[in-house]
């Protein structure tokens, strides 16, 4: 589905990834954090494909709820596994979103 953003601006996180072979948790996990994400001040919705290269983009109203959820407990656990288990590489980037048609 593609995410009913509000009108320009807000901000937007694009997490690109390589998935490793190990997959143990990795669902439940992706599920969960769509779900604490969703429940988070500030969030707008999101956007996510994976073929060999995942790309997640989430849509946030500003900085402050963007820096939030990065120190959220749980996505700091989800981060952690990310990095230990799940992902070969991957990039985190923030955009400001000026014009959307």
């Amino acid at each position: 589905m593609i995410a009913q953003t509000p009108e320009p601006p807000y901000y937007a996180v694009i997490f690109t990834s390589l998935r490793t072979l190990d997959t143990e948790g990795y669902t439940e996990m992706a599920e969960l954090m769509v779900e604490l994400a969703s429940q988070q001040t500030g969030f707008l919705g999101f956007e996510s494909a994976r073929d060999h290269v995942g790309i997640t983009v989430s849509y946030w109203s500003d900085l402050a709820s963007i820096q939030a959820w990065k120190t959220h407990a749980k996505h700091q656990i989800a981060q952690k596994l990310g990095q230990e288990k799940w992902y070969s590489d991957y990039k985190v980037r923030i955009a400001r979103v000026e014009k959307s048609y």
